[in-house]
């Protein structure tokens, strides 16, 4: 448990002689679990204000009469704001020591010290209604600050992909400006389906990825570019080429195969037997020629 800061405020030097002689019967540490930190003599507001800053309690210890009572108003209402709680104490006339009642002083004290605990305990809901709000504002706080993190991480993806695209979009625009003007500048730009027609006039006009993919599969890439329904190259002879390699392809790809050739039904023929010239023939061969038939 966290110790509670108290700060006594005296009139004099007088005062403070007799307020830490009342100190010296009471166990504030152990009954209390506060300690005195301090004990201000001044009638100065501002040294007052440097000397109370930050307490958890400031007792404001003045003289019973009037003039006690109008000093602890007016450090009441310039104090009130920069610690705790405030609590005024009075002190018995008089300042000698001797003749000052020190039990008295003391239960006074005493009585200061319970008074401010029950008023603190008086704005124990209130505080509690506010922690309960803090704690809330903190659960609603925590859960939009993940969703931020989520929507920053997000947005800085989308932020990526945007910049990517911005750069692939800037490149294919600048390559699309390139072969604008090659095109524009170049006079060997022939429509494909004029060039088809000329060449074969009753064919369909194939498709113009089929000629794109020719063109690279021929390594005639940088030589010849098509797109748009137009086909570039230096040498007409070299669109004509193409378009003839176009057409077989397409036809070879078209034509259907050959049927294999039907197996030949009847007896398979006899070999002929072979005549040997100039062969003797001795009576044991003609023997047995005639034990095999």
């Amino acid at each position: 448990m966290a110790i509670v800061d108290v700060r006594i405020l005296v009139e004099g030097a007088s005062d403070v002689e007799v307020v830490s002689k009342a100190l010296q019967g009471l166990a504030l540490g152990s009954e209390y679990n506060i300690t005195i930190s301090s004990i201000i003599p001044t009638t100065n507001v501002e040294i007052a204000k440097s000397a109370a800053a930050g307490a958890d309690l400031l007792i404001i210890a003045t003289d019973a009469d009037r003039v006690g009572r109008d000093l602890a108003e007016r450090l009441f209402s310039e104090l009130s704001e920069m610690v705790g709680h405030v609590e005024r104490m009075k002190l018995p006339l008089g300042h000698d020591l001797e003749h000052v009642d020190v039990e008295l002083v003391r239960k006074e004290l005493k009585n200061t010290l319970v008074r401010a605990g029950l008023k603190s305990l008086q704005v124990l809901p209130e505080y509690m209604a506010l922690r309960n709000q803090l704690l809330d504002l903190k659960g609603r706080y925590d859960g939009l600050s993940e969703e931020y993190r989520k929507l920053r991480e997000e947005y800085e993806a989308i932020t990526k992909a945007f910049e990517e695209l911005k750069e692939e979009n800037e490149r294919l625009k600048e390559e699309n400006e390139g072969l604008k003007a090659l095109l524009e500048s170049s006079k060997n730009i022939y429509r494909i389906d004029e060039a088809w027609k000329s060449l074969f006039p009753a064919e369909p006009v194939p498709d113009e990825t089929y000629i794109g993919k020719a063109v690279e599969k021929l390594g005639l890439a940088g030589k010849v570019i098509v797109g748009q329904g137009y086909i570039f190259a230096e040498d007409k002879g070299l669109v004509d080429e193409l378009l003839k390699t176009v057409y077989l392809s397409l036809s070879i790809k078209e034509e259907p195969p050959k049927p294999p050739k039907p197996p030949v039904e009847g007896p398979e023929p006899r070999e002929e037997p072979k005549v040997i010239e100039n062969a003797e023939v001795k009576p044991g061969d003609i023997e047995d020629l005639l034990k095999g038939l």
